[in-house]
């Protein structure tokens, strides 16, 4: 499942096997938009959350999104590609390499001088996963959001918002942060959204060096929540439970025994009045099970 960092390293093998090079081959048998022209220079590769992007000199960029399958390998020119050709969705080829992206879900291309009409790069949000980011820009962003009473938890993956922030990095920012997924968007302060950015700041940019993602050191895997639903957590030893949330039912990973700021059910159970003061209400009351056995 591709994420910011993981995105960004692919980007950064790429631009040093491709760029400063003239295309020898492009295919790319879904491709929306132009094809490359043979002879042109590759210029730029570069990551922005999960799309990553491929420019050449005439201004032409070919986009693709990864969304939760999609991914690039690379290998020497005559080399046997880990996947079949089935699931080649674009390969540029080169003198000495060849850059492969397999099962993305979008390939587009456009030209540099139209970027603002392009759908899905035209409403990105700032990428984390670079240093120069502005994370107050970013803050802000999650302060405005459209929709004050959507979740947190789906918030996090709205690329409009934040790039590079995929499902494995909002479940380990909500735990890291003790937010609860389920907390609404609107009500959070602004310490909240300063530490939920820095939190995937700082994540995102410690991994994208190494291919092994860790987020939580010392914890098994290097992760605190995902992928441990039915295990203990580690901060509270409450069980880490799983269920699928958003627009596109993405599995989400939490720990409800510490994972509880903003919990909008503990809110309104805070605010609860007794419903009677009358005694034969209040024995009646403290006769249901979950009161016989909470006393």
């Amino acid at each position: 499942m591709p994420e910011g960092d993981t995105i960004h390293r692919s980007a950064s093998a790429m631009r040093t096997a491709l760029a400063g090079k003239p295309t020898l081959r492009f295919d790319a048998p879904r491709l929306v938009g132009p094809s490359p022209r043979a002879g042109r220079i590759i210029e730029t590769v570069e990551s922005h959350g999960k799309h990553l992007t491929v420019e050449w000199d005439d201004g032409l960029v070919l986009d693709t999104h990864m969304r939760m399958s999609g991914s690039w390998h690379l290998y020497r020119a005559g080399g046997r590609w880990r996947r079949p050709y089935t699931q080649m969705r674009a390969a540029i080829e080169v003198s000495d390499w060849v850059a492969v992206c397999f099962n993305a879900p979008s390939v587009e291309t456009y030209r540099r001088a139209d970027k603002r009409r392009h759908p899905g790069m035209g409403r990105l949000g700032p990428d984390l996963c670079k240093a120069d980011t502005d994370l107050g820009a970013v803050v802000n962003l999650l302060l405005t959001y459209p929709d004050p009473t959507a979740r947190l938890g789906e918030v996090l993956l709205d690329q409009r918002v934040m790039c590079g922030v995929g499902n494995v990095y909002r479940c380990e920012v909500l735990w890291s942060t003790e937010l609860s997924p389920y907390a609404k968007v609107g009500t959070i302060s602004e310490h909240d959204a300063i530490r939920v950015v820095n939190t995937a700041a700082t994540m995102l940019r410690a991994n994208l060096h190494h291919a092994k993602r860790v987020v939580a050191a010392g914890q098994k895997g290097g992760l605190a929540v995902y992928g441990r639903n039915g295990q203990r957590c580690a901060r509270c030893g409450e069980t880490v439970e799983c269920r699928r949330m958003g627009e596109y039912n993405r599995v989400l990973y939490w720990c409800p025994g510490c994972q509880t700021h903003l919990d909008p059910k503990l809110e309104r159970s805070s605010d609860d009045t007794p419903m009677d003061p009358h005694p034969a209400a209040q024995r009646w009351l403290a006769d249901l099970p979950w009161n016989r056995d909470a006393s």
